[in-house]
């Protein structure tokens, strides 16, 4: 499917199927979506991008669907990218967050598409950000990526996003959690979600002790700890309230062109690196590679020298 005049004039209006199309060619990857990405790509630059991670099980997907009824409510489009792990065996989204969202899953001014990882670490998939370009371009205010809870692995969403929520529950000692996993670099504010349980003044108090230890003297930013109970919609607004603050102060100081150049600085880094990687993997590679693996366990050759040799005749080996 390329951008045809009528193509871009359904894109603009937010004709779902049109865009789910166009995602669906992107996630294809059938060697012509770099074209289309690029025609795609030129068309957007107006939406915001939100990040909500967190651990399984937070109510990363109630915090969202809430959010999203707020954000109708002032008139707002959204576009919401939810990140499930990859079915293991159809390749799809395996938790299908539409069906968890079907209070707003049928609003015209929503669209829902839930994206498999498909193996990407960082929980965040190459795809779901190139889908975010299809959504960025139909003219979606926000778009909210809401992602895989993976601990340690959960960091790709702030390579992303404009702002980056990290949403936590009072129990398992998620706030220590949170510091071992890096989300204490990476969260604009924290949520405690649940926070009719116990424990949840504890935990608020242990994050802000971990976050006066980690406090960037370089940042004018004040991160806050908010607490909710998302299922009863008590404390979103407020959360969507901090969102919007995030959003002014970005906005107010440069910070958000200088983090979506470093954002884009990242991805054209990971474009570049995995084209080299298929480049560079070829079926005679491959085949060398294979040949003089037993070399290596024989202990003739080092894995080190090997991978010399491989960089060494990158442009002679293929021939």
């Amino acid at each position: 499917m390329m951008l045809d005049e009528k193509t871009l004039e359904k894109l603009r209006a937010k004709d779902k199927r049109v865009i789910s199309k166009l995602i669906t060619k992107v996630e294809t990857d059938e060697g012509e979506e770099s074209a289309l990405l690029d025609e795609i790509y030129k068309r957007g630059g107006n939406s915001y991008r939100i990040g909500i991670t967190g651990p399984p099980g937070a109510g990363k997907s109630t915090l969202t669907n809430q959010l999203t009824k707020l954000l109708i409510e002032q008139g707002k489009t959204v576009g919401i990218i939810a990140v499930d792990p990859t079915s293991p065996f159809t390749g799809g989204a395996l938790l299908g967050d539409r069906v968890r969202m079907t209070e707003i899953g049928l609003h015209p001014n929503v669209y829902i598409r839930s994206m498999a990882t498909r193996g990407s670490l960082g929980g965040l998939s190459k795809k779901a950000i190139d889908a975010s370009d299809v959504l960025d371009a139909a003219g979606y205010d926000y778009i909210i990526f809401e992602t895989v809870g993976v601990g340690q692995s959960e960091l790709d969403i702030a390579k992303t996003s404009d702002t980056t929520v990290v949403v936590l529950v009072p129990e398992s000692g998620d706030s220590i959690q949170a510091m071992k996993a890096g989300l204490m670099e990476i969260a604009d504010f924290f949520v405690v979600n649940k926070s009719d349980r116990p424990g949840s003044d504890s935990a608020v108090m242990a994050l802000k002790s971990i976050l006066q230890l980690n406090r960037q003297t370089n940042s004018a930013w004040q991160i806050e700890i908010l607490q909710t109970v998302a299922s009863q919609n008590q404390g979103v607004r407020e959360v969507l309230d901090e969102i919007l603050k995030h959003k002014k102060y970005l906005e107010e100081t440069g910070a958000l062109e200088e983090r979506r150049v470093r954002n884009n600085k990242i991805r054209v880094k990971n474009i570049v690196e995995n084209e080299l990687r298929i480049e560079m993997w070829n079926e005679t590679r491959e085949k060398y590679l294979a040949d003089e693996a037993p070399k290596v366990v024989a202990r003739e050759i080092s894995p080190f020298t090997l991978a010399e040799n491989l960089i060494e005749n990158y442009k002679t080996v293929g021939v």
